[in-house]
């Protein structure tokens, strides 16, 4: 499997990957005609914020299963056509969370006592020193407006040089927020009204874009300081520049911006504006770090490993992923089961977990099985990335429901699927340690083997039938490998299920439909 490498990042990146067995292709920089030609023989691509990853561009990715970007925002990966063609987007969120807090500080105190005016005056020959008297942090309020790693990380910084920490996230929980000593706002312009200082720590997406602009800028104090380490377009430039014009805004500290580099733009030509260029994750420390996590991220994604920091799978970790496998493979067989036996249009699934299974992050084992239903008739693409969305496009309703209903099994998944015709529900669970076994289809009790090979007959409980039915196999060749049986009444309807050795030819299958007592036959394969 190849692995391209488009952007700038330490060689360690290129060890990892090989180690791992992977071919790796470094092309840092290439454009986008080149990306164009080669795209269609890659499996996974590392890049930084340089590469873009198009719809376009993955129109020609065959064979692409995963993209990670080595660093936090994915801005310049198109994440909805990735998640349609069923690939992977990653980012490593962890490695530069602490060089951004610092930059965030740094231009804290660089806005507060002017270091980068002071140090060209100084530099020019002059010494200004009344001209840059600046102002104590200390029992300042700084809002901050995003509470994820990084914001976190700048408010313990902030807290421990003694300012006063308020911030606005409606995506987190107050549990969180405590351990940070944060007090939290109500709404964004309560925030802005209070702050004496404000930094930002939000994605770039469409709920963000100009997050901030004229109303915002009216809503705060007169003399407030604005810190941007995020990313550009969060803040209306033009609306920051009249707002630094008009007195309201004293000051700006930006790292980031709409377009960068910055050429010809007018918040430049501000003395209140500090500058850099990008820089929140350049330090050594934080490179290495996000290369090495880019690297470990897709050699686990592509030799099977589970995936890390996806941001179109929900979140889970290695561990749980382990755990969680035997009831992903027990999923994703029932769903490929249920779909090869119903030979329907779905209109809709009910997925019900019972148990201790409930504890777990389920969702890893819904889309297990969302996946197995589409399978079958989708092959290519159909991946825990694309498929809830592909059900999705295909107006199917999936409901998802926990139970505490006391039942015979550690924990039980039980699936059920609407057709226009009827209605087909099977419930399994895993016996030991990771043997996924069917316990139960449409109220027949059975224990069956989720073999590759299998055969599913439905009809009716007489003497006789199973020995017409090995009879008749074994004139075909074909070997029984486990058989299970179950009725609701002597002499009533009854289900028999066949693991076998092979697959059945088609003919051997239209014999079995013509024994007594057989109503229909589904020829199984996992």
């Amino acid at each position: 499997m190849l692995v391209l490498i488009a952007d700038e990042l330490p060689d360690i990146c290129i060890e990892i990957l090989e180690k791992a067995g992977l071919e790796v292709l470094k092309k840092p920089g290439i454009k986008a005609d080149e990306l164009k030609t080669i795209i269609h023989s890659c499996d996974g691509i590392i890049l930084r914020s340089g590469t873009k990853i198009t719809a376009a561009l993955l129109e020609n990715a065959q064979k692409l299963k995963a993209v990670c970007r080595a660093g936090v925002g994915v801005d310049n990966v198109d994440v909805s056509a990735a998640t349609k063609k069923g690939i992977v987007v990653m980012n490593t969120p962890e490695g530069n969370i602490t060089s951004t807090a610092e930059h965030t500080v740094a231009l804290l105190f660089s806005l507060s006592r002017f270091i980068p005016q002071a140090c060209s005056s100084v530099k020019a020959g002059k010494w200004e020193r009344k001209q840059y008297t600046g102002f104590q942090i200390a029992g300042k309020t700084i809002g901050i407006i995003g509470l994820g790693r990084v914001g976190r990380q700048v408010a313990k910084r902030a807290k421990a040089l003694e300012m006063k920490v308020i911030g606005y996230d409606p995506f987190i929980s107050q549990e969180i927020t405590s351990q940070y000593s944060i007090n939290i706002t109500r709404n964004l312009k309560e925030l802005l009204s209070q702050a004496d200082y404000i930094t930002i720590h939000v994605p770039f997406n469409s709920e963000t874009k100009n997050l901030i602009r004229q109303p915002e800028f009216s809503c705060m104090k007169k003399g407030v300081r604005i810190i941007n380490c995020a990313r550009g377009g969060i803040i209306s430039e033009e609306d920051l520049y009249n707002a630094i014009k008009n007195g309201q805004v004293a000051g700006a500290a930006i790292d980031v911006f709409d377009v960068e580099p910055p050429v010809g733009n007018k918040l430049l030509e501000l003395d209140q504006v500090i500058a850099t260029p990008h820089l929140g994750a350049s330090t050594e420390e934080a490179q290495f770090a996000v290369a090495v996590e880019a690297a470990e991220q897709m050699a686990d994604a592509l030799t099977g490993r589970g995936f890390r920091n996806a941001v179109n799978l929900p979140p889970y970790n290695p561990e749980e992923y382990i755990n969680l496998k035997p009831y992903i493979i027990l999923a994703e067989k029932m769903g490929s089961l249920l779909i090869q036996i119903a030979k329907e249009n779905i209109r809709a699934i009910h997925i019900t977990y019972t148990g201790e299974i409930c504890k777990k992050n389920v969702r890893l084992v819904t889309d297990s099985l969302l996946v197995g239903l589409l399978k079958p008739s989708l092959e290519d693409g159909v991946n825990l990335v694309s498929a809830p969305i592909l059900l999705a496009e295909r107006g199917i309703k999936v409901d998802v429901t926990t139970s505490n209903i006391i039942s015979d099994f550690t924990s039980l998944v039980t699936a059920k699927i609407t057709t226009a015709k009827d209605e087909l529900v099977i419930s399994g669970a895993v016996f030991g340690k990771n043997e996924p076994r069917i316990v139960d289809i449409n109220g027949y009790g059975v224990e069956a083997s989720l073999n590759e090979h299998m055969l599913v007959l439905f009809g009716k409980d007489k003497p006789g039938l199973i020995g017409d039915i090995g009879s008749l196999l074994g004139r075909k060749k074909i070997n029984i490998a486990q058989m299970a049986f179950g009725r609701k009444e002597i002499g009533g309807n009854a289900i028999t299920i066949l693991n076998v050795d092979a697959l059945l030819p088609v003919e051997c299958l239209r014999e079995i439909e013509k024994l007594g007592h057989i109503e229909s036959a589904h020829l199984i394969h996992l």
